[in-house]
């Protein structure tokens, strides 16, 4: 009878110092016969380490803590197709994903479908693989292929050379229960994307899944018994809470936030005006971006909310670290239709304090607060917190009229604001909304407009 370990780990989302205690507890937990797997979203490019080195600081983690394959999830590309093949070429630990290809249907240099890991006399087959994303892949540079075709390609490409597979997936909870469902000859499935700290593992069609919550809080563990296949399991989601954070990976940090902030800091361009930020109040600077997201994609109409913003911009010099402080969500310019009686409810909502201050957590998002909704390309007239009327061009928002808005994929996933999920025919666009307040900033046109406040209160 053989036995085994595995430690793992998935979407810490940059929470490198909670995953600082995780390394503490792997390096406390870790025996001869361990792996240590994490299954994607590592690399959450909020992180001004991450942003000012491309990546690299992220490598580096990942190495000094011992671990032995990553599974790439959707934040390892939202930096796009180029950062990725430097991150899985640069990296000492294998990227991982059997299903992600360049939009050209190439694979991506440096990056492994799978890799065999030997832990005594065990032979481990980790295979990779990466979530659907059809909507924004090919924006950046991807396409996902078929994960069950590809993870069965695998397994038969490596048959014989390997006596324990594992699925390192980042595909989600409902897909890899799929896979435990209705594929044979996978003995476990670490899974992330879904965020589900699990009280045990599972056990399905004689598959063990488990998944370890998000955010570095926890780590999981398995202890296994082999003869001839898995014949004992148990597992568990140990808490962090209590663990001290590892030093070696404080210093890394601090190493990699100093070459971060120099490479970043350089002056892009000047601008000659402040442009303040505010959660709940009219601001200029939630303005200029709504205009510019109404000039880049288009739309009758520019529509965001305040908290997709951190912060305002002094007049002077700036740069890039100072563009990734105020937005450093992953959320792509989007546009949509939507009749105008679910813009006047979202407004209509945005008029209170209360929902404005809402927490904002959402896909992509990396703010605190939902913030107060900003108009481009029209005006909200409102008196004793109730809203008097909507203006759209020339004329009154029309209640079943459908109108090209421009906004952020957050809001038109309706997160904080719902009715503004009812739309239809939407695309998106490759750059990021940082990128786009980038271009505009350096207009001074933009920022002259940006200070025209569109909420005028009614005497009425």
């Amino acid at each position: 009878m053989k036995t085994f370990r595995i430690l793992h780990t998935n979407d810490i989302h940059s929470r490198f110092e909670n995953f600082a205690k995780a390394v503490t507890a792997i390096e406390e937990l870790r025996t001869d016969h361990t792996l240590v797997l994490d299954a994607g979203d590592f690399n959450d490019f909020m992180r001004i380490e991450l942003q000012g080195t491309d990546g690299a600081a992220g490598l580096e983690l990942l190495e000094l803590a011992g671990y032995d394959g990553i599974a790439i999830g959707n934040n390892e590309t939202f930096n796009g197709a180029e950062i990725l093949e430097r991150m899985a070429i640069r990296s000492k630990v294998p990227f991982l994903s059997c299903n992600l290809m360049k939009k050209d249907d190439g694979p991506f240099p440096g990056v492994r479908s799978s890799v065999i890991v030997s832990r005594g006399k065990l032979r481990f087959l980790v295979i990779g693989t990466s979530p659907q994303m059809d909507a924004f892949y090919p924006l950046l540079g991807f396409q996902a292929i078929d994960y069950k075709a590809a993870i069965r390609q695998e397994m038969s490409r490596n048959s014989g050379g390997y006596d324990i597979c594992i699925l390192l997936s980042h595909l989600g909870l409902k897909e890899d229960r799929d896979i435990a469902e209705t594929m044979e000859g996978i003995d476990l499935i670490i899974d992330g994307h879904t965020h589900l700290l699990m009280e045990e593992p599972l056990l399905i069609n004689g598959t063990i899944l488990h998944m370890s919550g998000c955010y570095g809080d926890h780590l999981g563990v398995l202890d296994c018994s082999f003869d001839d296949g898995i014949v004992e399991f148990k597992g568990e989601n140990r808490k962090l809470e209590h663990y001290a954070p590892n030093e070696k990976i404080l210093e890394s940090l601090r190493n990699s936030k100093e070459k971060a902030i120099r490479n970043l800091s350089e002056p892009l361009f000047s601008i000659e005006e402040d442009l303040w930020h505010d959660v709940v109040e009219e601001n200029p600077i939630t303005n200029l971006l709504a205009d510019a997201l109404r000039a880049e994609m288009g739309g009758e109409i520019g529509l965001i909310n305040s908290g997709i913003i951190n912060s305002g911009v002094r007049k002077g010099k700036v740069s890039k670290k100072k563009l990734i402080e105020m937005c450093p969500s992953p959320l792509n310019p989007t546009s949509f239709y939507i009749q105008g009686k679910y813009i006047r409810q979202a407004f209509e909502a945005s008029i209170h304090t209360d929902v404005c201050m809402l927490d904002g957590k959402g896909a992509g998002f990396r703010g605190k607060y939902l913030g107060r909704l900003h108009i481009s390309g029209g005006s909200v007239e409102y008196c004793n917190h109730k809203i008097v009327r909507i203006q759209i061009g020339e004329d009154e928002l029309d209640d079943e009229r459908h109108y090209l808005v421009a906004t952020s994929d957050y809001l038109h996933r309706g997160t904080g604001y719902e009715s503004l999920k009812n739309n239809h025919d939407h695309t998106y666009h490759p750059d990021m909304v940082r990128d786009t307040i980038e271009k505009y900033l350096k207009k001074p046109n933009f920022r002259k407009r940006a200070r025209e406040f569109r909420w005028k209160e009614s005497s009425i």
